[in-house]
């Protein structure tokens, strides 16, 4: 009770100092001298967020800098870190599987929710349907890895298996297989985790940008003579290609941060690391804080150009319309 006691106590104080720096803010601005005052109320309104950025956001990006240039001991040793990021062995296994990462689940996910969102447009029961594809979205990705760890569960031979994939394999009198442990394979099996749950995001929006394709396009290209896949290649994509990139560069921003399947099924062995595993495995359990903070910074520097990429077509986007 006393710990209870202690935390509504904090939360208490902390929604009245939050109260009091908005009472503050409100005062000054309203006390503030009419020539500046459009100047006082932007810069009030503004200033929580700022400090906030500055505190949770560009000193952690600082101190992350300086940290990759330093050894376990905290002692500065030069650009180490990153030449042990791209000479040993482990660290060039988890860049390559990275790599794999990025460049099969975007294409995979767009392109199955692509051809999901093209099948049902306007059949009946779209909307059961799209619930179906949509549904992996709402699971965490420490639940889904779980699920399909499940899946991938293996016994030996003449045991009875549990996992769904090689009871089926028993099924068919095949021998059961160790998915997640054979490497190169077990990181594409890991992959398919992933893109179980972006394809229904990748549905969502492209279903909608197809709604959006004018239907006096199609008619025409109809009445043109084009069958089914010319209209979808010279009228449908090109209507929402701003969605595609959209869905692309988002789906690739959350592949390159991904962490959450591998330590819940790998924990990174068997060469199934990645970038933000290796990370987290670098700087919290190997003792190596610079090593992580190298990692961190380098996977900073891979989403960079995406996302400043997407918010430019973003931007031409706003221009166009």
């Amino acid at each position: 009770m006393d710990f209870i006691g202690g935390k509504l106590l904090q939360v208490v104080i902390a929604i009245a100092i939050f109260a009091a720096v908005i009472g503050i803010i409100m005062l000054v601005v309203d006390r503030a001298p009419k020539s500046v005052k459009d100047r006082v109320t932007v810069a009030g309104f503004l200033a929580p967020a700022a400090i906030l950025m500055l505190v949770g956001l560009v000193y952690p990006a600082v101190r992350t800098s300086m940290l990759a240039f330093t050894d376990a001991s905290g002692q500065g040793n030069g650009f180490d870190n990153f030449v042990w990021m791209f000479t040993q062995p482990e660290a060039l296994a988890t860049l390559r599987n990275t790599v794999i990462w990025t460049v099969l689940v975007p294409l995979l996910s767009t392109s199955f929710g692509l051809a999901y969102a093209v099948f049902i447009d306007k059949a009946r029961g779209e909307r059961v349907l799209k619930s179906l594809v949509f549904m992996p979205m709402a699971i965490s990705f420490v639940g889904a890895g779980i699920i399909w760890k499940l899946v991938y569960d293996y016994r030996g031979p003449g045991i009875e298996q549990t996992g769904v994939i090689n009871f089926i394999r028993a099924a068919l009198g095949m021998d059961p297989k160790q998915f997640l442990l054979d490497a190169p394979e077990n990181t594409l099996f890991l992959i398919i985790v992933m893109v179980w749950i972006q394809t229904g995001f990748a549905m969502v929006i492209l279903s909608a940008a197809i709604k959006g394709v004018p239907v006096e396009l199609i008619e025409a290209a109809r009445l043109d003579g084009a069958n089914a896949w010319q209209q979808f290649r010279n009228v449908t994509v090109p209507g929402i290609r701003g969605a595609l990139v959209v869905v692309l560069t988002t789906i690739t921003i959350a592949t390159l941060k991904v962490f959450d399947i591998v330590r819940t099924m790998t924990a990174g062995n068997y060469d199934t690391s990645v970038v933000a595993n290796e990370m987290y495995t670098q700087a919290f359990r190997a003792g190596e804080p610079g090593r992580g903070a190298a990692l961190a910074l380098i996977l900073f520097l891979m989403v960079l150009p995406i996302v400043v990429y997407n918010a430019r077509v973003l931007r031409k986007q706003r221009e166009i319309h």
